[in-house]
């Protein structure tokens, strides 16, 4: 299959999101940003049907060195042949009591970006779930289930990694009580 785009492309494209994503949402240090990445979706194929190596490493270093300079934890989420699990650093399982379960993700068992994430990580480990302050979803990989109750979609310019579309996606606390509220 031909990759649409090559790394360097996919590389900036990653960074220009990302990057745009936190110049209008700031986030805190410590929190953590939640990544699905279908590396088939950006080289032009179907989710799970043309993973790609080097598209999932070079995705996952650019998002992790990011995030990392701003004190945040990156969570890459696995296919659903782990049922969406997440990669994460030891450190933030400790910091918010994630369970890690035992399991390795591999190119055709968690896919291309979750590996590069245990690979590329200090200390990883997998954990069922999360609650993320925001995110990115590239290749329509579902991460909803891995954010806060309250999530609001991002539309970013570009919206694009490779040929994969990018939904991106904040958090805000809820709303309770104010002037739309009815009372029993």
């Amino acid at each position: 299959m031909e990759m649409v785009g090559d790394l360097e492309q996919i590389t900036e494209q990653t960074r220009r999101i990302i990057a745009g994503l936190l110049d209008e949402h700031p986030m805190k240090a410590g929190s953590i940003f939640v990544i699905g990445c279908s590396s088939s979706e950006v080289a032009g194929g179907t989710i799970g049907k043309n993973s790609s190596e080097a598209i999932g490493k070079a995705i996952f270093e650019v998002a992790h060195n990011l995030l990392s300079e701003r004190g945040i934890y990156l969570a890459c989420q696995c296919c659903e042949h782990l049922n969406r699990s997440l990669v994460i650093e030891e450190e933030c399982a400790d910091r918010y009591g994630y369970e890690p379960v035992c399991v390795v993700p591999w190119l055709h068992g968690g896919g291309s970006f979750a590996t590069a994430a245990y690979h590329g990580f200090r200390r990883p480990v997998v954990v069922e779930h999360i609650k993320a302050s925001a995110g990115l979803d590239i290749g329509d990989t579902l991460i909803g289930m891995h954010l806060k109750d309250v999530a609001v979609p991002v539309h970013l310019t570009p919206n694009q990694i490779g040929a994969a579309h990018v939904v991106a996606a904040y958090c805000r606390p809820k709303l309770v009580g104010g002037e739309r509220a009815r009372y029993v």
